[in-house]
């Protein structure tokens, strides 16, 4: 029997094992030549797609984080699965193997398993890489779909590259092998395993990092974040390493000391494996509960800022079209009839109109509460109380209340604005600061990149001075079937030199954000199913690895009169323990995460969060029964030979 025949066959005689590891490479290989595909597709390249380039650097980024993940999730697999394979490795010691040889054998297999996941994961890459060119089109809004391309350039990156680190983790983990005597190999998995043991201090430290990651996720808002985000990363970290590593030790023996609990029926069986599995398993565990965080949180924040971008976009642009003009009766930028004409013909009649009449203010000086004075100069617009609340009550905002000598201007300001001070026509105010305004009721125009409000019978005294030739006149329209109006409204003639003062951006940039989020939903979403498959495969590897111990346990609870149906009730509550444990921690750092993301975004994301946590729930789920099912008929094939 030669190496190569050696080899496939232990590949045969393993293929259960393998099958998870074998499958997430396959899926890595995939998502990675899908990418690489257009990255170097020919019209990419030479920029006859001129959108592709929003979402190519995006793209090479994703590859970067699917090479490093391929890395880490190969080099522990090869390891986790070497470390079962101890008693193999004696017998075939036994029988004359050197040091050398075994080495061999293993980078043999491993070769093996590189050609057929890199020539799977190539092959089912380029059969739905036209259906992936198709989906980027309609998010690219390309006017021909991009037409299929197998680039050899994304063909020898992909099968080099996970060759390559294929090979160097194989020949990593080759060189761990030969290490061990011949005792301790026979050995391997029937040493006792002692006592289950935990440290208070640990235990201690696990809640009060995560208590205190749970807090700072709730105080955090953009004030804080810079500081308070990495803090919040590393106790979370910590706290979730030793929940798994300490915490768990001490519930399950704070559970078997409840006779109650552990001597009803088969819970003694469950609690006294399910401790040593925990304690085994634990640095699994706390992987896959930090991927299932990540996971929620980026599909969660993926899909809010999809959701979000038509909230965010009314935030700066409360009409489709706003137009400033300097004179009551003046119109030398757009003629208003000629502006609603013109959105009518091309399908988009106006359905609000709304005229804001103020001045303009000169020499602004801001006083801070510190008693600093500061120059601020943008072109300003001082508009009266009753506007201001005539805008925000048709847009749902809330009104403000002033007092005679008291102004609301825009924006925050550290350490706050106390005074205000400026001039309108030469007639000079000076008004205290009452409110600090974060939304925004008019569009921004040239002549109004801040607007003041007066209080309304100060309004009217300052507004006296200003001739009607000087007053600013600002309009707001509202059209109908706004998302598909940029390019009627693009259309508006308006002089080249007042072109400043019409603002008609609404349309163009909400089309631009939620392409962007498209985009970035679409490509987030491959990565996240990458996470999501390889933590299933994580686990499911683990308990294969584990199938001959429990084998033989399970062995010897039959002969004591324990039934078949109870030894799958054992297992089946052991691998939901196991499947279940990581994504509830996982589900419960996400809930956190987005409370904080509501507290930077001051917007709900809880039903977001929800539909994302129920989506993951149901795909866990199915993986769940999928490996429940495989394990027991494994587990009872074995059981039914012994």
């Amino acid at each position: 029997m030669t190496f190569r025949s050696l080899a496939l066959s232990n590949m045969k005689g393993n293929w259960r094992s393998y099958s998870a590891f074998f499958l997430s490479c396959v899926f890595s290989v995939l998502i990675f030549y899908m990418y690489s595909s257009f990255i170097f597709h020919p019209d990419v390249v030479n920029g006859h797609i001129q959108q592709a380039a929003k979402v190519r650097r995006g793209m090479m980024f994703c590859l970067y984080i699917i090479g490093i993940f391929s890395f880490l999730f190969v080099l522990y697999s090869n390891s986790a699965f070497l470390k079962t394979r101890k008693q193999e490795f004696g017998l075939l010691s036994l029988f004359g193997m050197t040091k050398a040889q075994l080495r061999k054998l293993v980078i043999y297999e491993s070769i093996a398993i590189a050609l057929l996941s890199i020539g799977t994961g190539i092959g089912l890459g380029m059969l739905f890489s036209k259906l992936f060119f198709m989906a980027l089109s309609v998010f690219l809004k390309v006017s021909d779909p991009i037409p299929f391309a197998a680039p050899l350039k994304a063909i020898g990156m992909t099968g080099l590259g996970f060759f390559v680190l294929f090979v160097a983790i194989a020949v990593l983990t080759s060189l761990r092998i030969g290490k061990a005597e011949l005792v301790e190999l026979f050995s391997a998995g029937r040493k006792p395993k002692g006592q289950l043991l935990f440290s208070p201090w640990l235990v201690a430290l696990a809640l009060v990092s995560l208590g205190s990651g749970y807090v700072m996720a709730i105080m955090l808002d953009p004030f804080n974040f810079f500081y308070m985000a990495l803090l919040i990363l590393v106790t979370v970290t910590i706290g979730t390493y030793f929940l798994f590593t300490q915490f768990s030790v001490l519930l399950i023996r704070f559970l078997q000391k409840r006779h109650s609990v552990f001597y009803n029926r088969t819970n003694m069986v469950v609690l006294s494996q399910l401790g040593y599995k925990l304690k085994d398993n634990a640095r699994i565990l706390f992987m896959v509960s930090i991927m299932s965080a990540v996971i929620l949180t980026a599909s969660g924040t993926f899909y809010l800022m999809q959701i979000s971008a038509k909230q965010q976009i009314f935030q700066y642009y409360p009409y489709a079209v706003a137009v400033m003009e300097k004179g009551l009766q003046s119109h030398e930028v757009i003629d208003p009839d000629g502006l609603k004409t013109h959105l009518r013909e091309a399908g988009h009649p106006v359905t609000d109109e709304k005229i804001v009449v103020g001045a303009s203010v000169a020499s602004i000086k801001l006083t801070r509460s510190t008693g600093d004075n500061i120059e601020y100069n943008p072109d300003t617009m001082m508009i009266s109380e009753s506007d201001y609340n005539r805008l925000a009550e048709a847009q749902g905002k809330k009104n403000i209340d002033l007092k005679p000598g008291t102004v609301a201007m825009p924006g925050s300001f550290s350490p706050p604005i106390e005074r205000f001070q400026g001039t309108v026509q030469g007639t000079a105010f000076d008004y205290a600061v009452s409110t600090d305004l974060s939304d925004s009721v008019m569009n921004q125009t040239d002549m109004n990149w801040m607007t003041v409000i007066v209080e309304d019978s100060d309004y009217k005294l300052l507004l006296a001075n200003v001739p009607e030739s000087e007053q600013l006149v600002w309009y707001g329209y509202e059209v109908k079937d706004w998302e598909n109006a940029g390019s009627a409204i693009k259309k508006l003639q308006v002089p080249e030199d007042l072109e400043g003062q019409i603002n008609r951006n609404r349309a163009d940039n909400f089309a631009n954000m939620k392409e962007t989020s498209s985009l970035t939903l679409f490509i987030g979403l491959f990565i996240s199913l990458l996470f999501f498959i390889a933590s299933g495969s994580l686990i499911y590897f683990k308990m294969f690895t584990e199938l001959q111990e429990d084998q033989a346990q399970f062995n010897a609870l039959k002969r004591i009169g324990m039934t078949k149906q109870e030894i799958r009730k054992i297992t089946v509550t052991q691998i939901a323990i196991i499947f279940y444990l990581p994504c509830l921690v996982g589900m419960i750092h996400a809930l956190f995460a987005m409370k904080a993301l509501d507290g930077l975004m001051g917007s709900s994301v809880w039903l977001y969060s929800l539909v994302i946590i129920g989506i993951f729930v149901v795909m866990q789920t199915i993986y769940f029964l999928l490996a429940s099912m495989s394990y027991s008929k494994g587990l009872n094939r074995e059981t039914a030979s012994a």
